[in-house]
């Protein structure tokens, strides 16, 4: 297993890891860590694709598994951060939602034996997702009115982002749903 592979099962492993710190509310500093944990986490995904092309080592394992990584990371942080009320369900399932979408896209072409690559907006969706869950975590730590009124905006700016990247997958791919078989 190569270090690329490497990085995108740690990140996988630090998913319940950052769950445990961010929902057991008796550890000390304990949003403080999971922001720390989901940071890391977050800057694996940017370094195991560099690695990952940079020594020519780009596997089936990290294509598949590299963005279920991210899905996993987001998903667990989104769904913890409605239970604190900090963001809206509304926004959490509109982000999953679209996850789901692309997900199940790319397994219909996938059994037709097509690969949809990962797109810019798809790429700036995940940054902006995960910048606006950090500044999201911040703000249950630093409660202060502008960090609240930040993390809204990325936020509403991350479901914006999330659904365009969305409509860009399906209307470059909509030959993938027309295939009768």
């Amino acid at each position: 297993m190569n270090l690329a592979n490497k990085l995108t099962l740690i990140r996988i492993f630090l998913v319940p890891i950052f769950l445990i710190f961010i929902t057991v509310t008796e550890i000390p500093y304990g949003t403080t860590i999971a922001t720390i944990i989901f940071i890391g986490a977050s800057l694996t995904d940017k370094l195991d694709g560099y690695i990952a092309r940079s020594r020519n080592q780009v596997t089936r394992f990290g294509k598949f598994m590299d963005p279920l990584a991210d899905k996993l990371l987001v998903t667990a942080a989104l769904i913890a951060l409605v239970q604190f009320h900090i963001i809206g369900t509304w926004a959490a399932v509109i982000i999953i939602a679209r996850e789901f979408a692309v997900t199940g896209l790319r397994t219909i072409a996938a059994s037709e034996g097509i690969v949809i690559a990962a797109s810019w907006w798809g790429k700036i969706k995940t940054v902006i997702q995960m910048v606006a869950i950090i500044i999201s975590l911040i703000s249950k730590t630093y409660p202060e009115h502008w960090i609240i009124l930040l993390s809204k905006i990325t936020i509403l700016l991350a479901v914006i982002i999330t659904i365009i990247s969305g409509i860009d997958y399906f209307v470059k791919n909509k030959e993938v749903l027309k295939l009768d078989k």
